[in-house]
């Protein structure tokens, strides 16, 4: 589990760099959709890490 919140977090971090890259360049109606697509995926990673990592927290006895 600890090898796969790693993945994601890498490619979340390789997405953020290449937003920000595409986001310099003028952007066409393509690119536009791109970053849409890109941003949206971003944030779905963002969910999945969210939830990896709180599946790594051991509960608390009550």
């Amino acid at each position: 589990m600890t090898r796969r919140l790693a993945g994601l977090r890498q490619e979340h971090r390789d997405l953020d760099t290449a937003i920000a890259r595409l986001a310099l360049l003028d952007i066409d109606k393509n690119d536009d959709l791109t970053l849409k697509r890109m941003k949206k995926r971003k944030l779905w990673l963002k969910d999945c890490i969210a939830q990896l990592e709180s599946a790594l927290i051991p509960d608390e006895p009550a």
